[in-house]
């Protein structure tokens, strides 16, 4: 038995030579620098003491470094543990004492806090590495020797990863991930999107979550192409840097950014092949716009932490703007009535389930969160509304703790919101549930307004009265000049309600 997601990752066919990573100011490193560097990392590790199955935690920026630490990890038989940047050092504790790592990883500016952090729980090492590739760490490694290690073996339902969800509604919660799962998302997204070693991403991605690490690292991988890692988003170089691109992957705010920009042309796009957008919904105005200027549709997928990616919107074929288009292979999804789980018909909205080789195993410490999420035949309870039109297409149309009860009616948030964003002057919404004395729930509207041509909270009401049903109608309509969004870039309903659950009540 091999190791089963390096060996998907790390093929031998790739030719050594190949330009794997690219880097700002013109270095990098081939296919065979990655095998070597990760390997002298995975050597590292094992001298630290880190043996199979161990958590390692980092948090570190984004480098080239910090994905030899991931395939290093894997390597010595360890799960990888990657932290959002942005956390502090209270929140990074209560992820330590969840996930008692054998070994913390964190840039040398940092290190110093971690450290008492990590002897209070019993981490036995605390290492540093930074953007620019210094650290401990990285001494350790380089005095490793890569030609004589052999990776651990390890099999398809063995842990490679542990991803913590977003954590809107209370404490986060690790997922699962298994070297099976990885490798099964990586190998549809490969065949569904069309990647050879011909492709060049741009990776303007941070690696701590699903879609900057598994999609965007494994997928180039594992295909052999070449990732342009860039260290952020900066929409004027990732323009530049198009000509010799193909493919970029991104998030709706990478987009609206890159439409604002004048050089957004058919011309400035000719050699991209693919754009790709995830991890929050596109508008349809965005994907519109940027048809129009540049000749691509945006293609839009759906994932979350727990599985990976579920969906895409077909390579060739319609692209349609606000679905998230087919399940993967080997992946089902289907619609329940969300309380006892009976499927529903074409058409009908409801939970959305899923099955699968990209579903993971459950969660770090939580057997009977486990069991509460999954159905008796192996579905997983997504927590997201949606339906599947007569084409098969799947709409998602928001989370199930978003759902609105008002005088005892169910409101979609989605279907709402869709109106309204469809309204000039009107940006984008989020549709909550506030508390309201006689309702129960009031549909309440948060609205961001453009600059000119604004509507007003009755116009709004107005034109939705001519759309939707009575009980579907906001009771107020809340102008803001932006929505309050996670790392993931996710509207935080639960801050707007928290922000405005006395609307209703006062005086």
């Amino acid at each position: 038995m091999a190791n089963h997601l390096i060996t998907g990752l790390l093929r031998p066919e790739h030719p050594a030579d190949r330009s794997c990573i690219d880097l700002p100011g013109g270095s990098g490193h081939s296919f065979a620098d990655v095998h070597r560097l990760s390997a002298r990392y995975a050597a590292a590790l094992a001298a630290l003491g880190v043996r199979p199955g161990d958590r390692v935690a980092a948090q570190v920026e984004k480098s080239a470094e910090a994905l030899f630490l991931y395939l290093g990890c894997v390597r010595a038989g360890g799960v990888f543990l990657p932290l959002n940047t942005a956390y502090t050092l209270a929140e990074m504790e209560y992820f330590i004492s969840d996930a008692r790592p054998a070994l913390v990883i964190a840039d040398p500016a940092r290190a110093e806090g971690f450290a008492s952090v990590a002897e209070k729980h019993g981490v036995r090492h605390v290492e540093t590495l930074a953007a620019d590739g210094s650290g401990s760490l990285a001494v350790l490694a380089a005095a490793q020797s890569d030609d004589s290690w052999r990776d651990i073996e390890r099999g398809p339902d063995d842990l490679a990863a542990i991803l913590y969800t977003s954590g809107t509604t209370g404490r986060s919660k690790g997922a699962m991930l298994t070297h099976g799962n990885l490798r099964s998302n990586a190998e549809a997204l490969v065949a569904t999107w069309r990647f050879t070693s011909e492709d060049v991403l741009i990776h303007a991605l941070p690696i701590f979550h699903t879609h900057g690490l598994f999609v965007a690292t494994n997928v180039s991988l594992m295909a052999g192409a070449t990732m342009i890692l860039l260290p952020k988003f900066d929409p004027a170089e990732v323009l530049a840097l198009m000509p010799r691109a193909t493919v970029l992957m991104g998030v709706p705010t990478f987009y609206t950014r890159l439409l604002a920009l004048p050089g957004l042309t058919r011309d400035a796009t000719n050699s991209m092949r693919l754009f790709i957008s995830g991890s929050a919904p596109l508008l349809a105005d965005t994907h519109r716009e940027f048809r129009e200027r540049t000749g691509h549709a945006i293609l839009e997928r759906y994932g979350m932490t727990e599985t990976s990616m579920n969906t895409s919107n077909p390579y060739e074929g319609d692209r349609v703007a606000g679905s998230v288009g087919f399940p993967l292979p080997r992946v089902e999804v289907r619609v329940t009535e969300p309380e006892s789980g009976q499927a529903l018909p074409i058409g009908a909205t409801g939970m959305l389930e899923i099955r699968g080789p990209n579903v993971f195993a459950g969660y770090w410490g939580m057997p009977e969160k486990t069991q509460a999420e999954f159905r008796p035949d192996g579905f997983f309870i997504s927590g997201d509304l949606g339906r599947i039109d007569e084409r098969g297409y799947v709409w998602i149309l928001g989370r199930g703790k978003d759902l609105v009860i008002s005088g005892g009616f169910n409101v979609y948030p989605k279907e709402v919101e869709l109106e309204i964003d469809a309204l000039p002057g009107v940006v984008e919404s989020a549709i909550i549930g506030l508390p309201h004395p006689d309702l129960g729930e009031a549909v309440t509207a948060v609205v961001v307004a453009g600059r000119e041509g604004a509507p007003s909270e009755a116009a709004i009401v107005a034109a939705l009265r001519m759309r939707l049903a009575s009980y579907k109608l906001p009771k107020r309509v809340l102008f803001v000049d932006a929505l309050p969004r996670n790392t993931m870039a996710k509207v935080q309903k639960n801050v707007l309600r928290e922000r405005y659950r006395d609307l209703y009540n006062r005086g």
